[in-house]
């Protein structure tokens, strides 16, 4: 008589119910990962409307961190003293923040739909918001204003697209 095998732990079994709780909260980690990083790039014009001095952008910041965000950046600051942490360079800091907070996966979804962004029927309201948010958040996509400007019109319908490049500016 062959010995009928029994797992030693119970592990229940995921359910096709149980997976698609699961989505909304996967979609939603991930749209507050692209809003976090967006605050970190609009940081620096917030931060020269407040006439905040550059030895004292990152002190701020961080006073402005809550939650999971104060956590991390209290792990970080504590075997350096808080003191030294506070002397960190912006730049140094808002990629911390951006690696911490935005996986590079997710970085690359945000390219790969900037470079596939088009105008969908007439709405172009819609179109040129969402040009203008990515934008910010893949600063380093487009190297300067005529570029931007041909990665915009690229978007364009056809018909759209020939009466923006005929006007004149």
């Amino acid at each position: 008589m062959a010995l009928k095998r029994t797992p030693t732990s119970a592990t229940p079994a995921m359910t096709q119910a149980a997976i698609r709780q699961l989505e909304p909260q996967a979609k939603r980690n991930s749209y507050c990962k692209k809003i976090y990083l967006q605050r970190v790039y609009e940081l620096p014009t917030f931060l020269l409307q407040c006439n905040c001095t550059e030895d004292c952008k990152v002190n701020f910041v961080t006073g402005t961190l809550t939650k999971d965000a104060m956590s991390w950046w209290n792990s970080c600051a504590k075997p350096i003293g808080i003191e030294q942490a506070d002397k960190i360079a912006w730049t140094e800091l808002k990629r911390l923040l951006t690696n911490k907070y935005c996986p590079r996966t997710e970085v690359k979804k945000m390219e790969d739909e900037f470079y596939n962004l088009v105008v969908k029927g007439n709405d172009l309201k819609t179109y040129a918001r969402r040009f203008q948010e990515l934008v910010v958040l893949c600063p380093n996509m487009i190297p300067n204003a005529k570029k931007l400007m041909e990665a915009f019109i690229g978007g364009l319908p056809r018909s759209i697209e020939g009466i923006v490049t005929t006007s004149k500016p």
